[in-house]
């Protein structure tokens, strides 16, 4: 019995959609890479209690912010914005100047920045005021600024890979076929 050998460019071809194949499997077992600035701590604390309103909020980031878009802003229990001004970028730092405070409960520190990057970070930190102010509340809060953008969904990228897996293996399949003799 004689086997019959590939042509020598199909074989190639083979280990190429091989090779493919087996690297697309190798980004799904990858850990995820964090290059991508992050909150590293606000003041006041995340979770804080204080007798008095903060003069200003402050957060910090592990890396540079762009100051183009910075968003903070706080929200009070009354659902009101309490804080003054617009906010300040210094490097790592953002920060935005606060009013005496009214009722007494839950502030919630609401941000939205660009790392240096241009990948968008938003998300809440909190404290609490347990002695009420005299202070006014600005404007009340629109719903619609606390929603925040995550990214593309990861359903995408699933889906991407699931194509390109299937693409591979018929690619593989067509390339090993036997040739059918006329």
């Amino acid at each position: 019995m004689h086997k019959r050998s590939l042509p020598l460019s199909r074989s190639i071809l083979l280990i190429l959609a091989a090779l493919a194949c087996l690297g697309l499997v190798g980004t799904w077992s990858a850990p995820a890479a964090s290059a991508h600035s992050r909150l590293v701590s606000s003041d006041p604390a995340d979770g804080a209690r204080l007798p008095a309103g903060p003069q200003t909020v402050t957060l910090t980031f592990n890396e540079g912010i762009q100051s183009a878009y910075a968003v903070l802003n706080v929200v009070g229990p009354d659902e009101h914005f309490w804080q003054s001004g617009d906010p300040k970028v210094d490097g790592s730092k953002v920060s935005v100047g606060m009013g005496e405070l009214g009722p007494t409960g839950k502030y919630t520190i609401n941000y939205r920045v660009t790392s240096a990057d241009g990948h968008v970070i938003s998300g809440q930190r909190s404290f609490e005021l347990t002695v009420a102010g005299n202070g006014e509340p600005g404007p009340l809060a629109d719903a619609s600024a606390d929603q925040s953008d995550d990214g593309i969904p990861v359903w995408y990228f699933i889906v991407g890979a699931v194509v390109v897996l299937v693409l591979g293996l018929g690619i593989v399949f067509w390339l090993t076929r036997p040739k059918t003799r006329s």
